[in-house]
């Protein structure tokens, strides 16, 4: 019963908190409420049992995606008013895109029915001698594996290419020379000097010592000097 009324209250924030994601005028109150939905979403699945999604989706996508997505709102000066300027002419086109996804998802779940032996995979027992995440980890890295490493070169080539594409090599950029930089000796690189107490140095490897301060007169000279 408690787990079933956490259930909902979780459900309803999270479904309140997606329609602000959109519906919010501000782009970073945007961002705070998807962050929102995402506390809320594990926290759905905790009371799923899967502690190893919830986690993920915790320290992934709160941590780092939601994070970067902040910052980078917050970071560029983005002049959102000019960028609705244009929102009236383009409402025609969205709004047929918007009514062609519409009706491609109602025919996804008008033809969308439950296989028969789904209710009992659904109600089949956990195993008790092992956890949730060793269970993914096993399904994972043994049914799955040649796709789960074919879905890592697929992002690893993703982000060589996002990289290549966006590397600008400019004339005046200085590049690493490690030759150079191999064959370079402590003698070349390092000078030591003995200072003493105070002194610093210059560019040219002279020495610059402090200027000396002058001694501070006595008080009754300065009343003697001020009332003559």
């Amino acid at each position: 019963m408690i787990a079933d009324f956490f259930f909902y209250v979780f459900a309803v924030i999270l479904l309140l908190s997606a329609g602000a994601v959109i519906l919010s005028r501000n782009p970073v109150h945007s961002v705070l409420f998807l962050i929102l939905s995402f506390f809320n979403a594990s926290a759905l699945f905790l009371i799923a049992g899967a502690e190893f999604l919830a986690m993920t989706l915790v320290i992934v996508y709160v941590g780092a995606v939601a994070v970067l997505f902040l910052f980078v709102v917050m970071m560029l000066d983005i002049d959102f008013e000019s960028l609705r300027g244009g929102l009236q002419r383009y409402t025609g086109i969205g709004g047929a895109v918007g009514a062609i996804l519409l009706v491609e998802l109602i025919m996804v779940f008008g033809g969308w029915h439950l296989a028969p032996d789904a209710a009992r995979l659904r109600m089949s027992p956990i195993p008790a001698n092992i956890s949730n995440t060793e269970a993914l980890g096993r399904v994972m890295y043994t049914d799955y594996i040649f796709l789960f490493q074919t879905a890592g070169l697929v992002l690893l080539v993703a982000m060589i290419g996002a990289i290549v594409l966006t590397l600008r090599d400019r004339k005046t950029s200085r590049h690493q020379v490690i030759r150079t930089q191999v064959a370079r000796t402590a003698a070349e690189t390092v000078e030591m000097m003995n200072l003493t107490l105070g002194a610093g140095t210059t560019e040219s490897g002279g020495f610059l010592r402090p200027k000396e301060s002058e001694p501070e007169a006595p008080a009754h000279e300065e009343a003697h000097h001020a009332h003559h």
